[in-house]
C-alpha cells in the first residue's frame, strides 16, 4: 500500500505516471467470450496464463501501472452470479498481477467499479447496498495488498461518496474516476464542476477521467480546470460503450493526437481504456520518452 502519493508534482511540470490500457475488450479481441455479468473475470480462473500475459505485454510496452482483473469481482456482481467466494475471486486476481509484475517497480491498481452496470443512469438496489458493495470490495484489495484502489468509471454522487469516506475515513490510498455525458454531468445529473470541487476536500491520491470519447474529452479540457492531481484513460471502442464486444476505433497514432494535446494541462497520469491494447501504451510510452522533462 502506497504511503506516499505518486502523482503528487507540488506545481512542478513532471512526466506523467503510464497507466495500461484495456483488459476486457482486449482479451476479446484476443478471442476471449467475456460474461454478460462478470466481463472476463471468469478467466483469471479458466486462462489465469492469459490474464498475466496480458499484464505483462502492457508492463513490456512500458506502462508504470497495472490494473487488476477486478472491475466485476465486486460483492454485487457476483451475488447477481450466484458465487460466494468474494475474497477467493478478489485474492486471484491481485495474484496474477503480482505473478506478472514479478520484482519490477511496477504500480498495482486495485479496480473497483460501480457497483451496478457503469452507463445505468439509475440504481435498482438500495443505499446500503451499495455501501456495503464498495466497502467490501475495496478492504478486499487492501488486504490483498494492492498500492492504491482505482474506483473507475464512477458516475453517481451516492456511490462517489460512499468510496471517498471510507478510503479517507481508513486512510486508503485511491484515485476516483468518472464517466461524464455530454453535457459535462455524471449519471446522477450532477454538474462535473460540482463534482470535482466536492473532490478537492478528499483525500484522494487523483481524480481521473475514464471511458469518455476523445471528442468530449477535448471539449471537458477546453471548459474546465481540475486544480489537482488529475489524469484520464479515454474510451479508444468503436459503437456505444455498451456494445457487449468492443472492437478498436481509434489507433493508437490518432490517440497520440488527444495525449499530446492533454499535455498543456500537466496530467499526473494517462493510459488508454476500452477498445485500446498494449500498441497504445507502448506508443505513449516513446513520446513521453521523448519529451525534455525535469
Amino acid at each position: 500500500m502506497l504511503v506516499n502519493n505518486p502523482f503528487e508534482n507540488d506545481g512542478k511540470i513532471f512526466k506523467p505516471l503510464l497507466l495500461d490500457g484495456a483488459i476486457g475488450s482486449y482479451l476479446q479481441q484476443k478471442g476471449f467470450i467475456s460474461d454478460e455479468i462478470l466481463w472476463t473475470t471468469k478467466i483469471n480462473f479458466s486462462n489465469p496464463e492469459a490474464i498475466i500475459n496480458v499484464h505483462k505485454e502492457y508492463i513490456e510496452s512500458g506502462a508504470d501501472i497495472i490494473t487488476t482483473n477486478t472491475f466485476r469481482t465486486n460483492p454485487i456482481a457476483l451475488e447477481n452470479s450466484n458465487i460466494a467466494e468474494l475474497n477467493k475471486y478478489v485474492s486471484e486476481a491481485v495474484r496474477l498481477a503480482k505473478e506478472a509484475v514479478a520484482e519490477r517497480k511496477i504500480l498495482i491498481a486495485g479496480s473497483n467499479s460501480p457497483a451496478e452496470d457503469c452507463y445505468q443512469p439509475t440504481r435498482t438496489i438500495s443505499y446500503s447496498k451499495i455501501e456495503l458493495n464498495h466497502k467490501k470490495h475495496i478492504d478486499l484489495l487492501i488486504d490483498n495488498s494492492v498500492d492504491f484502489v482505482l474506483n473507475e468509471t464512477q458516475s453517481h454522487l451516492d456511490e462517489i461518496k460512499v468510496i471517498c469516506e471510507h478510503c479517507d475515513k481508513n486512510r486508503i490510498p485511491y484515485v476516483i474516476s468518472l464517466y461524464f455525458d455530454e453535457n459535462l454531468k455524471i449519471l446522477s445529473g450532477e454538474n462535473l464542476d460540482s463534482v470535482l470541487s466536492l473532490l478537492k476536500n478528499t483525500s484522494a491520491l487523483a481524480i481521473g477521467l475514464n471511458c469518455i470519447f476523445p471528442e468530449l474529452f477535448s471539449q471537458f479540457i477546453g471548459s474546465t480546470k481540475i486544480s489537482t492531481n488529475w489524469g484520464f484513460y479515454l474510451n479508444c471502442g468503436d459503437g456505444h460503450q455498451t456494445d457487449k464486444v468492443i472492437n478498436c476505433k481509434i489507433q493508437p497514432e490518432e490517440y497520440l493526437g488527444y495525449v499530446k494535446q492533454s499535455l498543456v494541462y500537466h496530467p499526473s497520469f494517462m493510459g488508454s481504456c476500452c477498445g485500446s491494447n498494449p500498441s497504445h501504451t507502448k506508443k505513449i510510452r516513446e513520446y513521453l520518452d521523448g519529451q525534455n522533462y525535469s
